[in-house]
């Protein structure tokens, strides 16, 4: 086990003195790690084992269970344990079992880091589970950070996540096991060829260790230069990003899409990775790069409009030149609604997000003779006027202009943001005509030179949360 003592000097790991939560399912990985840790640092270190009962086997995995808390008694080591029913919770989340597994797994050994302030997790994957996840990834697709497969050592929680056996073979920790005489549990479902993993075990490789008896260590070489070549390209994305996203809350961020095309292709991908892991507390399971990929094609080749649902109620609004990932409610959306103005001086309609329309009559001056004022009186439109959303066949008589236009058309001119058009303001006159959409758009029916007694001026006050999405 020398190249495993190794490991240690390689990361600069100091386990002397340290906590160390050990992950233990009774098999012959775990029980080899468990072992190592508590011979060679067990009279300086504080070692707990940690075992999840994940429930899927019945009798069996409660025996396994009995067999690590006998195991830690005799050896006088700590050991938590916890009972699961993870088929229930993949169920209630969507998850195939073994993502389900993992996600309550991790939040155990979580709990078990904080309670204990622990500085290590330590886990007993190894060389061939190495070799097996990055060919499982390969062939899923996977892209940057994922194809570099099990990091070695990263942050976790209180302390590190550290991976002792990467550096080793199965057949490794089992002539451990034999020669130290370590007893452990057998599952049998890994036999079985339901899962993924376990087909590549049995089939690809056996073969791969035949052209290359140190695959394993090729392998590791070829992860540990992917991770270094994809630090350098994410702190290049991190600096790229900072120019590329316009705002950002707890629940969204939104981005100027033209800047995020312009960037090389390699920080595209890692740009929306990163904002996938700012907005999802775990990147869901079901989340793969064909999603990301989906995206930018989207992004670059759609409608100038649209909306993308992601996993979990991610939605990725697109609007012109922005996109905006959000788990919120689409902004200033309260509809339909429908309001009356009768004309009377100071009257005033609020509207849902807060912007408003105020009635002035005899107006001396006016802040300003823009597409947010319109100017009209009784003899010109027939009152009372109508303040609502848009409809299905909307229709606009336009100056200057014969005939009529699409309201939707006018939203798509002046580049309305899509998840503000059906809550946009319309004012229609007693007979229906559409005669002004404020703050875009005035009909024929305004008129600016009727006499100031006779004046009615409307006037658009948009509300702020709203005015930095919309260009009027």
């Amino acid at each position: 086990m020398n190249s495993v003592k190794d490991f240690f000097e390689k990361y600069n790991l100091h386990l002397e003195g340290a906590t160390i939560i050990v992950g233990v399912s009774g098999g012959p990985d775990s029980m080899a790690l468990l072992n190592f840790l508590h011979t060679r640092f067990g009279r300086a270190s504080v070692i707990i084992a940690a075992h999840v009962d994940h429930s899927f086997r019945g009798a069996a995995s409660e025996e396994d269970m009995r067999f690590v808390q006998a195991y830690c008694k005799t050896e006088r080591i700590t050991c938590e344990t916890v009972k699961m029913d993870v088929s229930a919770y993949a169920e209630m989340n969507r998850l195939n079992k073994q993502a389900a597994a993992r996600e309550c797994r991790y939040r155990f050994f979580k709990d078990l880091m904080v309670k204990h302030q622990a500085d290590y997790l330590a886990l007993a994957h190894h060389g061939d589970d190495q070799v097996e996840t990055m060919l499982m990834r390969l062939a899923k697709g996977t892209l940057g950070a994922g194809l570099a497969g099990i990091q070695p050592v990263r942050k976790f929680e209180t302390g590190w996540l550290i991976r002792p056996f990467l550096s080793i073979t199965k057949e490794d920790v089992l002539t451990y096991c034999l020669e130290h005489d370590v007893r452990y549990r057998t599952d049998e479902s890994n036999a079985k060829d339901d899962y993924t993993r376990n087909r590549f075990r049995k089939a690809v490789l056996p073969f791969l260790k035949q052209e290359s008896h140190d695959v394993h260590r090729k392998f590791q070489k070829v992860s540990e230069s992917l991770t270094e070549d994809e630090q350098y390209l994410q702190s290049l994305t991190k600096d790229e990003m900072n120019k590329v996203i316009t705002s950002q809350s707890e629940t969204s961020v939104e981005l100027n899409s033209a800047a995020l095309l312009a960037l090389p292709m390699p920080l595209q991908r890692r740009g929306v990775q990163l904002i996938l892991n700012y907005l999802y507390e775990n990147v869901p399971s079901s989340f793969s790069a064909r999603h990301i990929q989906q995206f930018l094609e989207w992004a670059k080749n759609g409608s100038p409009s649209g909306v993308l649902d992601f996993p979990n109620g991610l939605k990725v609004v697109k609007s012109y030149q922005t996109c905006l990932f959000t788990f919120e409610q689409l902004q200033c959306k309260e509809v339909p609604f429908e309001y009356q103005i009768s004309g009377a001086a100071g009257e005033t309609v609020i509207l849902p997000g807060g912007s408003q329309i105020t009635v002035e009559r005899d107006a001396e001056s006016l802040d300003g003779i823009g597409n947010a004022v319109f100017i009209t009186s009784q003899d010109k439109v027939r009152f009372p006027l109508t303040v609502r959303t848009r409809r299905i066949g909307d229709r606009m008589k336009l100056k200057g202009m014969n005939g009529s236009k699409k309201v939707k058309d006018i939203f798509i001119d002046k580049k309305l943001p899509l998840q503000m058009r059906d809550s946009w303001p319309i004012v229609t006159d007693a007979t229906g005509e559409i005669i002004w959409i404020p703050g875009l758009k005035k009909s024929i029916f305004e008129d600016l030179v009727i006499p100031n007694g006779d004046r009615i001026v409307l006037q658009y006050r948009q509300h702020e949360m709203c005015r930095g999405q919309a260009k009027s």
